[in-house]
């Protein structure tokens, strides 16, 4: 898939004020400074579209940009080592789980996993809530291009070994590298053929 454009639409915190159309939703989500902006500027080739900033947690609401006028891509909030109170992590949380909850147009979410790290209970923790939810998911491995290519696979097969506590088999993933567009194609041709079998499950009598 070629993302010839990508524009966007609103912000907002309230899952009711979200776009109206059917169009398939993509939303990306990871904890804070896991590189999840330069993730979304690298794959629909915009430097600006989705803000980046030294300091974590920068996201804080739910963004939405459509993109190729045929789906959506949905930046929503990082958890973790945001610099905000109590109180906005609470409200955070309680919107995003409305997200997932609510949302019915909502494909699949992205967990965006930094692979120099071992596993964080956060990340498993939201994964196998999506799970009891029935909500499908998969994991992109971020910043790739920060370690040597045999300490990615002695990270991913301890990454695989503590999801397979959990699961009957590894979710699907994607390792990439916003620097180094690694995994780019892999990613949105994954959305591609999803969109494409979604087009043809309309058709079906």
């Amino acid at each position: 898939m070629k993302i010839k454009t990508a524009t966007f639409v609103v912000s907002n915190s309230d899952v009711s004020k979200c776009p109206k159309d059917r169009l398939p939703e993509y939303a990306f989500i990871g904890r804070s400074n896991v590189g999840k902006s330069s993730l979304i500027n690298m794959l629909t080739n915009q430097k600006h579209l989705a803000k980046t900033s030294g300091r974590p947690g920068k996201t804080q609401l739910i963004n939405h940009f459509i993109i190729n006028k045929s789906w959506y891509l949905v930046d929503l909030p990082g958890y973790g080592y945001a610099r905000v109170s109590k109180t906005e992590k609470k409200k955070f949380q309680t919107f995003i789980t409305k997200y997932f909850e609510k949302r019915a147009q909502l494909v699949s979410a992205f967990i965006l996993v930094d692979i120099r790290h071992e596993p964080q209970k956060i990340d498993l923790d939201f994964m196998n809530w999506l799970g009891k939810k029935g909500l499908p998911f998969s994991i992109i491995f971020t910043k790739a291009d920060k370690l040597k290519p045999n300490a990615i696979t002695q990270n991913f097969k301890l990454y695989q070994s503590k999801m397979l506590e959990y699961w009957e088999e590894m979710p699907q993933y994607f390792i990439t590298s916003s620097s180094k567009s690694i995994g780019k194609e892999e990613l949105l041709s994954f959305i591609e053929q999803t969109n494409t079998e979604i087009e043809a499950l309309k058709k079906k009598p």
